[in-house]
């Protein structure tokens, strides 16, 4: 799977400690080497003692030493160690493949990961239809995750979609009262904003919460059928345009700062 590299930066954690702060925490070393998937205690430890473990230009002797991940310089087999504690990628989701990390019969989205990614054990923030394809992001921070899927939060999620049907100004002021779907649900206000309208029309909608096949019903109830559904934005986070479909990277600094905001 064809990954794009960026620049990383350190995280902020689940108490929200600030980037010195962070710089300032020791941990052992064994636990740092496991925590980014160089092997179990048991197996650092037989590293360190053939000395293929290094820590700033020196030999560690110790797997127990402590060290400042964010700081110094760890090497094994002289390759560097880049540790982070929590993991963040942005993925443009293929159609095809379930939103989930994992499953018995079907490919899922963690199944497109790098082993130096899976190693963080990272979850979908939030799903994607097996057929809608676009942005979605995977972390290992449980914490931030909740936030972007708190109902409360009402963070809104934008879609580009092609429709069967003429989309018209009446569907745009039903999407701005709300729709009542089939069981009785009426969704909250969103936004519709035509791009083409024809026999099959192409459209962009913002929801602000995230109901089972929201769209697909929300347009059904309006007689009209969705073709395809890509999401470009969640948040302040936008699909990035280079990503092909299954491909990810990480998520640059400024990007993981606004989203946390």
């Amino acid at each position: 799977m064809k990954t794009r590299p960026c620049a990383m930066m350190f995280f902020v954690n689940q108490e929200k400690e600030s980037v010195s702060q962070m710089k300032k925490k020791s941990l052992r070393l064994d636990k740092v080497l496991s925590h980014v998937g160089i092997g179990t205690r048991k197996e650092i430890k037989k590293l360190v003692k053939a000395g293929r473990v290094r820590v700033n230009d020196e030999p560690a002797t110790d797997p127990g030493m402590h060290v400042f991940p964010f700081e110094d310089e760890i090497e094994v087999d002289h390759r560097p160690v880049l540790y982070r504690e929590h993991i963040y990628l942005m993925m443009n989701k293929p159609q095809g493949v379930l939103s989930a990390t994992e499953d018995a019969v079907q490919e899922v989205v963690t199944d497109l990961l790098e082993p130096e990614h899976r190693v963080f054990s990272p979850f979908p923030a939030g799903r994607l239809d097996k057929d809608t394809e676009g942005l979605l992001l995977l972390t290992s921070d449980g914490k931030l995750a909740h936030q972007l899927l708190s109902p409360k939060k009402h963070i809104p999620k934008v879609y580009v979609a092609d429709i069967e049907g003429e989309v018209t100004d009446n569907d745009i002021h039903a999407f701005q009262t709300g729709i009542t779907l089939e069981d009785g649900y009426t969704t909250m206000p969103g936004d519709l904003h035509i791009l083409h309208a024809g026999p099959r029309s192409t459209v962009e909608i913002t929801i602000y919460e995230g109901k089972f096949h929201q769209i697909k019903r929300m347009f059904r109830a309006l007689g009209k059928k969705v073709v395809s559904l890509k999401r470009i934005r969640m948040g302040s986070l936008e699909l990035d345009p280079d990503l092909a479909p299954g491909e990810y990277r990480e998520l640059t600094a400024e990007e993981l700062n606004k989203l946390i905001k």
